[in-house]
Parts: structure tokens; C-alpha cells; sequence
């Protein structure tokens, strides 16, 4: 009886969990951008403004519950804080349907690094593999579809630091100092977070938990008045935007009922 080729039972030492899949056929390859005359236009749904910043307790990651077909409302209630592992997340702004997709197989990677090398992936491993999934996505982005923009932020426990990182749609990295925002409204949270950190009277870096959840609803909320496409604050239908924080003890999902009452305490 022939024994099977070792190459096909044991992967490479270098290789990662999106070369495992290609390898194995379950991985649709890179698409080949062509021109196409007839080519029919697709109506995408897209989620819209997330932010990041670091304050006192770590990194808060927060985004609206909106996402938008061109000028439909298609859903209230899109999560596009997503956790990748115990000490990573993933905001997406973007298409969900390829951004839900690159969380999946980010998180599976982390998995698949941590079981076969015995040991956590590296802080520039986790940013590059998000990276490299960009830039595979770049075919798809070029032809009109599935643009995603992104913002990671993690907890490194060899620095015993909170990291975060902002991407554009090829998948250059950028690492934030103080604080990110992409999506449709990002301008506007933008220009909340920079006078706040400015001019306020606490900067980011200092705020307590609490000052921070107040400025992420306010940013949230600010935006929402001049994009239609942000969803910010819904009052009648008691939904609030998505709001987790990662620290060095892990990550922290702040429920509904708790954002209720800063935002009916302190911004109403």
C-alpha cells in the first residue's frame, strides 16, 4: 500500500491558514480584473462609520447598527465590531458580505497559528494577515465590489500595550497614535475625536471608561445628522451602536441596556 505524499498531510512550516485553503481548493482564488462591456451594476450593501480610540482602560472599537443599499436602509442591526480573538477586533466599514468573510478567516488563522505552533501569532503576524486578505480582495475592489476598510485594534502582552491600525481598500497599514475612523461619517467623528483630544478638558488617552462610551455615542450621534447612510442613536427603536472595549484583561461588550442610560443620563 502506497503511503500518502507527506506534503499533502503535514503543511509547510511557513505556510498560513489562507495558503492551507487554497491548497485544499476551499479558498476562491484572486479574481483577474477584465473589461466587460455589458457588465451589469449591483446595488451593494454597505456598512458605514466606525471609530477606534485609545483612552485610560485600553481601546474602545464602536460602530453604528446601519447598513445602507444606495439610498434603501437595508438593516438596523448590523454588528460591525467583530472579535477575532480574545484580545483582537476587527471594525468593519465596508461590504459586510466580504468583510464577515475576512473575520472568519482571520480568526480561523489565529487558530490555526496558535494549535500548530503552540504559541500566540505575533502583533506584526496579526496586522499583516489582515493585510494580505486585503490585498487579495484588491481584484474584487478593482472591478467595483466588496471594498472593505477597516480598523484592528488589539492588546499586545509582549509590550503590555493596546495597538490600533487603520487600512486603506489595498492594504496598506497605518498604525493610529490616538485614535481611527472610517466609513461614510467618518469625517464628522473625525473632527469630534480631534477636538475633543485638543481642546477637551481630559484627552483620549486619560479618559475613564464611562467619559470615554459618552464621546463614542456623541461622535456616533454627530455623524448620524449629516449621513443618512450612519444610523448613530435610535431613540423610538431603543438601538444603540455597537461598543466594545479590549484591554489587557480581554474584551468587554458594553450592553444595550447600559448604554441606555449613559446616553438618557449624559447626552440627552
Amino acid at each position: 500500500m502506497d503511503s500518502p505524499d507527506n506534503a499533502s498531510v503535514f503543511p509547510p512550516a511557513s505556510e498560513d491558514f489562507s495558503s492551507l485553503l487554497r491548497r485544499h481548493g476551499c479558498h476562491p482564488p484572486v479574481p483577474v480584473t477584465q473589461q466587460s462591456t455589458g457588465r451589469v451594476e449591483i446595488v451593494q450593501t454597505e456598512a458605514t462609520t466606525i471609530l477606534a480610540f485609545k483612552f485610560a482602560g485600553g481601546v474602545l472599537v464602536a460602530g453604528d447598527r446601519r447598513a445602507t443599499s444606495g439610498n434603501i436602509v437595508v438593516y438596523d442591526r448590523a454588528d460591525k465590531v467583530l472579535e477575532i480573538d480574545r484580545h483582537s477586533l476587527m471594525a468593519i466599514a465596508g461590504v459586510p458580505a466580504t468583510a464577515w468573510e475576512m473575520a472568519r478567516v482571520l480568526e480561523h488563522s489565529f487558530q490555526f497559528y496558535r494549535r500548530s505552533q503552540l504559541q500566540e501569532m505575533s502583533l506584526d503576524g496579526k496586522v499583516r494577515a489582515l493585510s494580505k486578505l486585503l490585498r487579495d480582495n484588491f481584484g474584487f475592489v478593482m472591478q467595483g465590489v466588496g471594498v472593505v476598510i477597516p480598523i484592528f485594534a488589539t492588546f499586545d502582552t509582549v509590550s503590555d500595550a493596546a495597538r490600533l491600525y487603520f487600512y486603506d481598500a489595498m492594504g496598506a497599514q497605518f498604525e493610529a497614535t490616538d485614535y481611527a475612523a472610517t466609513g461614510s461619517g467618518s469625517p464628522s467623528v473625525r473632527s469630534v475625536l480631534y477636538y475633543e483630544n485638543t481642546w477637551g478638558k481630559t484627552i483620549l488617552r486619560e479618559m475613564s471608561e464611562n467619559e470615554a462610551v459618552i464621546l463614542a455615542l456623541r461622535a456616533l450621534d454627530t455623524a448620524a445628522e449629516s449621513d443618512t447612510a450612519t444610523g448613530g442613536v435610535d431613540r423610538r427603536g431603543k438601538s444603540y451602536p455597537i461598543i466594545k472595549i479590549v484591554s489587557k484583561a480581554g474584551i468587554t461588550t458594553l450592553p444595550e441596556k447600559t448604554l441606555a442610560a449613559i446616553y438618557k443620563a449624559k447626552i440627552t
